[in-house]
C-alpha cells in the first residue's frame, strides 16, 4: 500500500524518461514573456481602437485636401461653370459617363470648347475615386499647381519696366478670396507682384483665381520661406517697407515714401501685422477713417493703399 501512494511534489517519469515537476517542464514555453503590451489604439477590443477606426471611416468619406504644390480638383456643376466663366486656367474636365446634360452641363461643354479645355469621359466609379468621394455631380475640373515666382523676380520685373519697385507683402492672410482681391488691386494699380508666406497663409487656389478676375495671370505671386528675412532682403535691395496698422505713426496721405522703391505689408483683418514683421517695417502707416470702424477688410485696405501710391507716383 505504501508502494502505490504518491508523495506530494514527487517527480513523475514521462514515457521518454524526461522528468517534469508540476508545470515547469511541459508548459515552460507558455510562461515566457510575449513582449511589450500593445498600445490601446492597436488592440481591437479596446475603446480607443474602435474610436480610431470610426474616425478613419468618417475621414475616408470626405474629399482629401490637396497638397499645396499639387494639382487641385474643383467639383460640382456650379463650381465648374463659375471657373470657366472667370477664365481660370483649367487643364482638363473629367466627365462621368452618361451624365445628364442639363443647362449647366451644356454651358460647361460650350465654355470648354471656346477655351480649348479637353473633356475626358470617365466611369462614375473612377470619378468617385479621384475626387475622394466628394459630391461631384458627374463633373470635376483639374487645375495645375500655381507656378509661384521667386521674390527677387518681382524686382527684376520692375527693372525691366524701368519703374521703381512696388511689392505687396501679405502677413497672415488666410482667406484665398482676400488674396485674389489683393492680386486684382495689385494689377489695377501697377504693383509688380505679391509676396505670401509658404506656411499658414492663403495660396493661389481656385477661389483666389476666381476673385482675382483674371489678374492672377498678369501679376506674379511669389512665396517666401520667412517674411522677416524677405523684408530685410528687400531693404538691402533699396526698398522702403511700410506696414499698414490701425495705430500707425503716419496717416497714409502724409507719408513721403510712396513714390520711391516700396514694399507694402498688409496684415490680417483680425490680428493685423505680426510682431516681428511690424518691428522690421521702416514705417507704420494708418488709413484715416471718419467712423469708429476698427479695421478694414484686407482686400479693401490694399486697394485704398495702392490707389494712394499710384496717385503719389503719377
Amino acid at each position: 500500500m505504501a508502494g502505490n501512494s504518491k508523495r506530494k511534489g514527487a517527480i513523475k517519469k514521462t514515457g521518454k524518461g524526461n522528468p517534469t515537476a508540476g508545470s515547469g517542464g511541459r508548459r515552460r514555453q507558455g510562461l515566457e514573456g510575449k513582449g511589450p503590451t500593445p498600445r490601446a489604439e492597436d488592440r481591437p477590443n479596446h475603446k480607443k481602437y474602435k474610436m480610431a477606426q470610426a474616425a478613419d471611416r468618417r475621414q475616408s468619406g470626405r474629399p482629401k485636401r490637396r497638397n499645396d504644390d499639387g494639382p487641385e480638383l474643383v467639383v460640382g456643376r456650379n463650381s465648374v461653370v463659375e471657373l470657366l466663366r472667370a477664365n481660370v486656367p483649367v487643364v482638363s474636365l473629367q466627365v462621368a459617363e452618361g451624365i445628364d446634360r442639363d443647362d449647366r452641363i451644356r454651358e460647361i461643354f460650350q465654355l470648354a470648347a471656346d477655351l480649348h479645355v479637353p473633356l475626358l469621359e470617365v466611369a462614375r466609379v473612377e470619378l468617385d475615386r479621384i475626387t475622394s468621394g466628394a459630391v461631384h455631380q458627374g463633373i470635376a475640373a483639374k487645375l495645375e499647381a500655381y507656378d509661384y515666382a521667386d521674390p527677387d523676380d518681382l524686382l527684376d520685373l520692375a527693372a525691366e519696366r524701368g519703374e521703381p519697385p512696388l511689392v505687396v507683402i501679405l502677413d497672415g492672410i488666410t482667406d484665398p478670396r482676400n488674396l485674389g482681391a489683393i492680386v486684382r488691386s495689385a494689377a489695377g494699380f501697377g504693383a509688380h507682384g505679391v509676396v505670401i508666406p509658404e506656411r499658414r497663409a492663403a495660396h493661389m487656389t481656385a477661389a483666389a483665381w476666381k476673385t482675382s478676375a483674371g489678374a492672377a495671370a498678369r501679376v506674379p505671386v511669389a512665396r517666401a520661406t520667412n517674411l522677416t528675412r524677405q523684408i530685410k532682403a528687400y531693404q538691402d535691395a533699396g526698398l522702403m517697407v511700410i506696414g499698414l496698422a490701425a495705430d500707425g505713426d503716419v496717416a497714409l496721405p502724409d507719408t513721403d515714401l510712396l513714390d520711391g522703391p516700396l514694399a507694402v505689408v498688409i496684415g490680417s483683418e483680425g490680428k493685423g501685422l505680426s510682431r516681428l514683421v511690424g518691428e522690421n517695417c521702416d514705417q507704420l502707416v494708418s488709413i484715416p477713417m471718419s467712423s469708429t470702424l476698427e479695421s478694414l477688410n484686407a482686400g479693401v485696405a490694399a486697394g485704398i493703399t495702392l490707389y494712394a501710391i499710384s496717385q503719389a507716383r503719377a
